[in-house]
């Protein structure tokens, strides 16, 4: 039912977010948290612990997949809908590697997005009409291409160095001393990186980076 989802909207324009969070009220479901920044929806995505994060791409310190895979990173059972102005190509395939179950286009009905945050709780990927094609090419083309494995995760610089002292056994707070990082910072990196490689633990992740040659330093 719909008053069982907890849903956060991220949106830096007020008068939009405000209208979304009303209609989404008024439809049944329980808006727990709106932020109007990268900062803002990780810290309170990872206080409400919502089940569906409706995203803007665009965002004063940073974009929406970065707001993405930090929102996982804290609150790994939410699942990110994407509510934005933007069809680019960059931006959907963008929010799709970071994590985000489905991309809708802010000329979206009111029934349209609320169909789409029952069917983004219910683990469905919705998308509007032309971009899930648009991402399926995107794969395929990837699949197709000799000089990338299709198993290549796109994870970031800062992943890969934070993979690679968890390959030579160091903790979250070690890690996080060497890289000058704080110790919930390392946390977000590690659980971004299991859910992009599909890894259930850190025993999974370590094999993993060991597999990968990601416990040498390169050059070795």
């Amino acid at each position: 039912m719909p008053e069982d989802l907890r849903v956060m909207v991220v949106d830096d324009h007020p008068m939009w977010r405000d209208g979304v969070a009303r209609d989404l009220t008024d439809a049944g479901f329980d808006v727990v948290a709106t932020a109007d920044s990268v900062e803002a929806a990780a810290r309170r995505g990872g206080a409400v612990q919502p089940d569906v994060v409706l995203m803007d791409m665009h965002l004063p310190d940073g974009d929406g997949a970065e707001a993405t895979v930090r929102i996982l990173g804290v609150s790994p059972g939410s699942r990110v809908l994407v509510l934005s102005a933007s069809d680019e190509r960059e931006d959907v395939l963008e929010a799709v590697k970071a994590g985000a179950s489905g991309y809708l286009v802010k000329s979206a009905s009111k029934e349209e997005l609320l169909a789409a945050v029952r069917a983004t709780a219910a683990g469905q990927a919705v998308f509007t009409p032309g971009l899930a094609g648009l991402v399926l090419g995107e794969y395929r083309r990837i699949a197709r291409d000799p000089d990338r494995p299709v198993d290549a995760p796109a994870l970031t610089d800062r992943e890969t160095e934070v993979l690679r002292y968890v390959a030579k056994g160091l903790s979250a707070k070690q890690i996080a001393s060497k890289l000058s990082l704080s110790h919930r910072t390392v946390e977000n990196h590690v659980q971004a990186t299991l859910r992009k490689l599909q890894l259930g633990n850190r025993v999974e992740l370590t094999r993993y980076a060991i597999e990968h040659g990601l416990d040498e330093e390169p050059g070795d």
